[in-house]
C-alpha cells in the first residue's frame, strides 16, 4: 500500500482553492484530511478524473446534490434548480479546471502528469483500490457547505 506524501496532496488543494475562489467566488476552508472508504450515497454527485505520467491515480470531487447545484449556480452566475445538461457541463468543467491547474503546479515541480476527461457519477457508488488508500480532504464554505476532494495516488 502506498504512503501518500503531503507534497503530492498540496497541489490538489492549492488548485481546488484557487479555482473555487476565481470561478465560484467562494473562500473554502481546508478541513482535516482523513482516510475514507470510497463509498458514496444516493444524494452524491462525483466528478471523477484520472491522471497518469510520473504519478498515477485519480481524484473524485464529491458533493451532495444541493451543493453541486449551488456550485453550478455560482459558476453560471444564475440560479440552477436542477442538475440538467447545462449544470452537468459546468460541474464537469470545474473538475477540468481544478485538475488542469493541479497538473500545472506539478509541472513546476518537475512532475509531469496528464489528466483524463472528467466522468460524472450520481447515486450510490463504491470503489476499491488495491494500490493505495483514498485520502479525503473536505473544503468547507459558507459555514456548512462541503466539497470533498478524494485523492488516490499510486506509488512507484
Amino acid at each position: 500500500m502506498t504512503i501518500i506524501n503531503v507534497d503530492h496532496i498540496n497541489p490538489f488543494l492549492m488548485a481546488s482553492s484557487k479555482i473555487l475562489k476565481e470561478v465560484c467566488f467562494i473562500e473554502p476552508k481546508v478541513g482535516k484530511p482523513f482516510i475514507r472508504e470510497p463509498i458514496f450515497l444516493d444524494n452524491t454527485l462525483l466528478i471523477i478524473i484520472g491522471f497518469t505520467g510520473k504519478m498515477k491515480g485519480q481524484v473524485m470531487i464529491s458533493f451532495e446534490k444541493d451543493i453541486a447545484l449551488d456550485i453550478a449556480s455560482k459558476m453560471i452566475m444564475m440560479p440552477i434548480t436542477e442538475m440538467n445538461e447545462f449544470a452537468m457541463s459546468a460541474i464537469s468543467e470545474l473538475g477540468n479546471m481544478i485538475l488542469g491547474n493541479t497538473a500545472t503546479i506539478f509541472s513546476t515541480q518537475g512532475i509531469e502528469i496528464d489528466i483524463t476527461p472528467p466522468t460524472i457519477g450520481t447515486g450510490t457508488m463504491s470503489f476499491s483500490y488495491t494500490y493505495t488508500k483514498n485520502i479525503c480532504i473536505p473544503l468547507v464554505y459558507e459555514e456548512n457547505k462541503k466539497i470533498d476532494i478524494n485523492i488516490a495516488i499510486k506509488g512507484d
